[in-house]
């Protein structure tokens, strides 16, 4: 008889970036106050607490949401792991050294856009992102590249020896509503299998949603899903814990 491996649930990192956009609404002069809310802290436990498998941050350049403090109170508290997205950047290398995330996810950054949108460019930044996967390395921190779903990004990746990729699924996402979504899927699906050859670790990111998840997690080879908005939507209704239970309900069954 032929034993096979038990076949490994899929993660769910929560990002909770968009919890600091609606606080900064409000405190964005100062958000430390003490009647400032909602308290990041507070929902990344609560997070936690219902199961998420990790807290994922965005530190941006221009501050819009995350601010410093709130990265460094989650590093200090959460049981799970940290996962740290940033740019590029001098300031942000030596930030991650002095925190000490489980993981970081060098992303693209603009100061016009909203969130992020689309991937980092490795072909064109490859010398910049090889010095930080190689700092973050001997640092111990494990570092993901959110990409677009392109064989040559893919192929960058490999070469970059980065552990971890993040597809960017905000084509797939925007085109997942109107039922034309068919072109965006089979990239993905071309993107995981031939990043899985080269031996990246494929988790997947950007606009999934409690309806969208149903396909997106059938995507292979697929470690992790970081979900953000979607779960803040909902905790508004349902409140945090059954916000992100539903969610790993949605991922897992």
């Amino acid at each position: 008889m032929t034993l096979t491996a038990p076949v490994k649930p899929i993660l769910l990192g929560v990002n909770i970036d968009h919890c600091a956009t609606i606080r900064q609404a409000r405190y964005s002069g100062n958000p430390k106050a003490v009647q400032a809310e909602p308290n990041l802290l507070q929902f990344a436990l609560l997070c936690e607490a219902a199961g998420a498998d990790g807290i994922t941050m965005h530190l941006r350049e221009d501050r819009r949401h995350v601010q410093a403090f709130d990265v460094e109170a989650v590093r200090a508290a959460i049981k799970t792991r940290l996962n740290l997205e940033m740019a590029c950047t001098e300031e942000m290398i030596g930030y991650a050294l002095q925190i000490e995330p489980e993981s970081v996810c060098l992303v693209p950054e603009k100061r016009e856009e909203i969130t992020t949108e689309g991937g980092l460019d490795l072909i064109k930044h490859f010398d910049r992102v090889k010095e930080v996967v190689c700092a973050m390395e001997e640092a111990g921190i494990a570092t993901s590249l959110f990409i677009d779903p392109e064989e040559n990004q893919i192929l960058a990746a490999a070469e970059l020896a980065a552990p971890w990729i993040e597809l960017h699924t905000g084509a797939f996402s925007n085109q997942f509503a109107t039922g034309t979504w068919q072109a965006e899927w089979d990239a993905l699906i071309k993107a995981a299998d031939l990043a899985h050859s080269l031996g990246l670790v494929v988790n997947a990111g950007h606009g999934i949603n409690y309806k969208n998840i149903s396909q997106v997690k059938k995507l292979p080879h697929l470690n992790e899903l970081n979900i953000g908005h979607s779960i803040i939507s909902r905790a508004l209704f349902e409140g945090v814990e059954s916000a992100v239970k539903r969610m790993l309900s949605a991922l897992h069954n």
